[in-house]
């Protein structure tokens, strides 16, 4: 975890938060993405079929390279789901909202520290 944005209390689209924060990344450098990222030049998002195509037997497998690419960051994001305050309802003052998802991406790196510094498991 390098990086930790906390978006605003109420619901706001993946690729409306990464808009509003992307001037504080080189211009150059790309991201990784879901499909809920479309719309972006700077993000590798995967080949969807539409309506009337399927996707190649290429695009598949670059569905697949991208997927395996991804894979840790979506553990990462459902480990900090595991501690309820980032996928329920908040129910804290919003003044405490910043603070308390922080602590949580605090304490999901310091496990992350541990299993990967000290070999422990997961």
């Amino acid at each position: 975890m390098v990086d930790v944005i906390v978006g605003k209390l109420g619901k706001t689209s993946d690729i409306n938060l990464f808009r509003a924060s992307r001037d504080k990344f080189d211009p150059k450098q790309k991201f990784l993405g879901d499909k809920a990222y479309k719309g972006d030049d700077a993000i590798a998002t995967p080949h969807k079929k539409t309506k009337n195509n399927e996707i190649t037997e290429l695009q598949k497998q670059e569905n697949k390279e991208l997927s395996s690419r991804r894979i840790g960051v979506e553990h990462l994001i459902g480990r900090i789901k595991i501690f309820k305050v980032a996928s329920d309802r908040f129910r804290l003052a919003h003044n405490k909202y910043n603070r308390v998802i922080m602590s949580v991406c605090g304490l999901v790196r310091l496990r992350m520290n541990q299993v990967f510094l000290l070999g422990l498991n997961s």
